[in-house]
């Protein structure tokens, strides 16, 4: 973790909020608050289905909660036109899940996407961009390569170089280490830390990792059933007894997150009758 002093402005402040995608339909989110302070590396974490990825959508604006505020930068993303939702999402980075790209786009012009449609920048002052942000993650000498010349961890590096390319101010990570072996996950994780140390940005992680994200990040989330199960530094986090804290850091089937979804019981299911 990074002992880079933060000041208290939440980039991100989520406010009371209540999510289902449609009415009627369970709440995926229920009564959630969090912050996401400038400087800060934050993970998200919980178990698959838990609304984590739903979080990273309401933050972009993709989908509006039923209840409760997204704030970002001081303004309500639901209250945003057309318009401004594109102005606040050019200040957010993001790198998908294995890394998104346009598989017929070379790495250069990958990464180079952002400032041709955002920005009127000429083409020299593009060029030196591309290659200081692919420098930075070590892929300079891939820059006229294909995706399907590269590795996945490469490809990742590639997207992660992409989503700071216009140096905003906040990153999000929908579960940037899946399907990377070690070498690739520890190389990720310490780019993540690094660059976001670098631009003095805020950066999200939605992850399952649990070892590599507790090294860098300086505060985490557990989401359970909608809400938070448990939140603090990864210190603070470690030396908990709170049993769901333990069920999920410890990789334990029993505890408080169920095995069987919720049903009808057994003997009913089953037609047994009672005697």
């Amino acid at each position: 973790m990074s002992n880079v002093s933060t000041d208290n402005l939440s980039v991100v402040s989520i406010q009371g909020v209540d999510f289902s995608y449609a009415p009627g339909e369970r709440k995926i989110l229920s009564g959630l608050n969090m912050e996401f302070k400038r400087g800060q590396v934050v993970a998200v974490m919980g178990g698959s289905g838990c609304g984590k990825t739903t979080i990273l959508r309401l933050i972009g604006g993709q989908v509006i909660a039923q209840l409760g505020s997204v704030i970002f930068e001081g303004q309500d993303i639901a209250a945003m036109n057309s318009e401004r939702l594109m102005q606040a999402r050019r200040r957010m980075g993001m790198l998908f899940q294995f890394g998104a790209l346009f598989t017929d786009l070379s790495v250069f012009e990958n990464v180079a996407f952002p400032l041709r449609e955002h920005t009127n920048l000429n083409e020299e002052f593009i060029r030196d961009l591309v290659l200081m942000k692919l420098n930075a993650v070590g892929l300079r000498g891939a820059r006229d390569l294909m995706p399907s010349q590269i590795s996945g961890g490469m490809a990742r590096r590639v997207a992660l170089a992409r989503a700071i390319i216009l140096d905003p101010p906040l990153i999000m990570y929908d579960e940037p280490f899946a399907g990377l072996d070690p070498i690739g996950l520890g190389i990720t994780a310490r780019l993540i830390r690094n660059l976001n140390d670098a631009l003095g940005a805020t950066s999200i992680i939605v992850t399952h990792d649990v070892e590599e994200t507790f090294e860098i990040a300086d505060y985490v989330y557990f989401i359970a059933n909608g809400k938070i199960g448990a939140e603090g530094t990864p210190e603070d986090l470690n030396r908990s007894s709170d049993p769901f804290v333990r069920q999920f850091l410890d990789a334990s089937p029993e505890g408080p997150v169920a095995f069987n979804y919720p049903g009808p019981d057994a003997a009913s299911d089953f037609g047994v009758r009672a005697s």
